[in-house]
């Protein structure tokens, strides 16, 4: 795990307020990504807010992502950093897809906190 990105993404997001704010260990269940980090905002705005903090703070340390889906909706934006993959969801969508649901497997998520 990049404890010291994850850190840094994970910080961004809660700069803009971002709730509910976990990590996920997915490597051993896909070859996708090594880990997600799903967070949620109260309104679109909110959830563009926070994937901007995201991508300005990273670009900084001269960090992009890959690519970016959802933005124009703020629905459920997912910014890829490669071995991490970002998930800023709007509230209800969340709850809807409920990642978190099927990808902990018990022993695997963490929930952040500052």
């Amino acid at each position: 795990m990049n404890r010291e990105l994850i850190d840094k993404i994970c910080n961004a997001a809660l700069d803009k307020k971002a709730e509910n704010v976990v990590v996920i260990d997915i490597k051993d269940m896909t070859v996708v990504a090594d880990n997600f980090i799903i967070c949620s905002g109260t309104s679109k705005t909110q959830v563009k807010a926070i994937c901007d903090n995201i991508e300005e703070e990273l670009s900084k340390q001269g960090i992009k992502p890959y690519r970016i889906d959802g933005y124009n909706e703020a629905r459920w934006i997912v910014l890829d950093f490669g071995d991490i993959l970002v998930h800023v969801f709007y509230d209800e969508d969340r709850l809807f897809y409920n990642l978190e649901r099927l990808w902990n497997n018990g022993a695997n998520m963490f929930v952040y906190s500052e």
